[in-house]
């Protein structure tokens, strides 16, 4: 079964892949600097902080003498990423040793950072201006809605609790990786990247999104630096405060009503003036590069049985559950289960992988099962990837059978003939049958009647 990888690539690998000028661009906003030194691996983190007042090019055996044995993997990544993001430049010198040396505008505006602090473009607005703003609660449960109903419209959009107006810019993000729709007479349909999307955990699904949005934006010619800049920027502004919308740029203004369909931000209008206000989604952004490890609340109980329940109100979290199990029956704040042969078939058809359900399943266990070794039985998981090799097991290939040979010598000839092809399927040399690939039924039935 051809399989399609939805990969869930580092947002910092866009950065990386800016041309210097651009990231030379991005790197003199202080802010920026903060922020793609929270994104760096913790090995990194400490070198550039070693180098911050250094103005000489530094011998790359000097760091390696600061590394430990055992940490020598740890200090290659760490250097590769400094030098894909050019935060490093790396020279020769004449006696052929390799040193490094910190980029001067990284470098520079860094240290103003970390000596001066600084202001972001805008301030919250006075509570005297805007209307009630909502509690960090409110915020949250906002959030959280807004980011299912999107989810939700992947799935089904008629499970969708509300209608939402999802913008041109993210539904064009839809139709090139997650959904298909051949004409508008037809309902649009998950693609197999799309099923493999929905089983990542929101960090990824999040960062997916963002990269496609500034890939898709790119493509209309707006500037991808600054695009990652507001980004970035947006993640150091208050949760719950409101900012004045006439203070941003017009493709700001766009980006920010395409960020409010994902939760991060929500929109406020007054009299006179118009706010957004950024939920955690937005100001965790710059945090999230790198903390990944942060563990959400579980929700589901995998049993011995193959019954599943999963702790939940959330009509998202059910149509997860459907994606590969057969729902039984659901309660208010519960969803009854079970993993069956045919529900797997269905999501291995759908693109799906034993591995990846295995994995959503241990990222959602339950706090009471999460601690426990596996949190997912055994027997469950062995059994999902027994029932993914079924399928693997025979492949149906079209193939023609060959008989009846004039003599051995023809008979050995056809079939080195096959070999050497990679048509040779199946060989009987007592019976002198041979089966090949239907692909080469007219190159075989042309070599045999050479030998006539």
């Amino acid at each position: 079964m051809p399989q399609v990888r939805i990969v869930a690539k580092n947002f910092m690998d866009m950065v990386a892949s800016l041309p210097a000028m651009k990231l030379d661009k991005l790197y003199d906003n202080p802010f920026i600097c903060q922020a793609i030194l929270r994104s760096l691996p913790p090995l990194a983190k400490k070198y550039v902080v070693q180098l911050l007042y250094i103005d000489v090019p530094v011998s790359a055996k000097l760091f390696e003498d600061w590394v430990l044995a055992d940490g020598a993997s740890k200090h290659r990544v760490a250097i590769d990423r400094l030098i894909q993001l050019r935060i490093f430049n790396q020279t020769l010198g004449r006696n052929r040793e390799t040193t490094y040396r910190i980029n001067q505008t990284f470098q520079v505006n860094l240290q103003k950072h970390i000596v001066h602090g600084g202001a972001l473009p805008r301030e919250p607005m006075p509570s005297n201006i805007t209307v009630r703003l909502p509690s960090l609660e409110e915020l949250e449960a906002y959030a959280v809605d807004q980011w299912e109903c999107f989810l939700l419209h992947l799935i089904n959009s008629s499970e969708a609790e509300k209608k939402t107006n999802i913008s041109s810019s993210m539904m064009r993000i839809f139709q090139k990786g997650l959904i298909s729709q051949r004409d508008e007479r037809e309902p649009a349909k998950l693609t197999e990247g799309g099923f493999q999307f929905l089983l990542m955990d929101t960090n990824a699904q999040l960062w997916y999104i963002i990269r496609e949005y500034i890939s898709n934006s790119e493509e209309l010619g707006v500037d991808s630096a600054d695009l990652i800049s507001f980004l970035l920027e947006l993640s150091f502004h208050v949760t719950g405060e409101a900012y004045n919308m006439n203070t941003l740029t017009d493709i700001q203004r766009v980006t920010i009503r395409d960020l409010a369909d994902l939760g991060l931000v929500k929109l406020q209008q007054g009299r006179k003036e118009s706010w957004f206000i950024p939920t955690k989604l937005a100001t965790n952004l710059s945090i999230s590069l790198s903390d990944t490890s942060a563990r959400k609340q579980g929700y589901v109980v995998v049993e011995t049985n193959f019954r599943m329940y999963a702790y939940s109100t959330s009509k998202l979290h059910c149509e997860i559950l459907r994606l590969f199990a057969r729902v039984e029956y659901q309660l208010p704040n519960l969803v009854v289960s079970a993993i069956t042969k045919e529900s797997l078939y269905k999501a291995f058809e759908n693109g799906i992988t034993s591995e990846q359900i295995i994995a959503f399943l241990q990222q959602n266990a339950h706090p009471r099962v999460a601690e426990r070794v596996p949190s997912v039985p055994e027997n469950v998981s062995d059994q999902i990837r027994l029932w993914e090799s079924d399928l693997n097991r025979v492949e149906i290939v079209p193939a023609q059978l060959f008989d009846e040979f004039s003599s051995r010598g023809v008979f050995d000839s056809a079939c080195d003939f096959a070999r050497e092809n990679g048509g040779l399927l199946w060989e009987d040399s007592k019976k002198m049958f041979i089966i090949v690939k239907g692909e080469m039924f007219n190159l075989m039935k042309d070599f045999i009647s050479r030998f006539r």
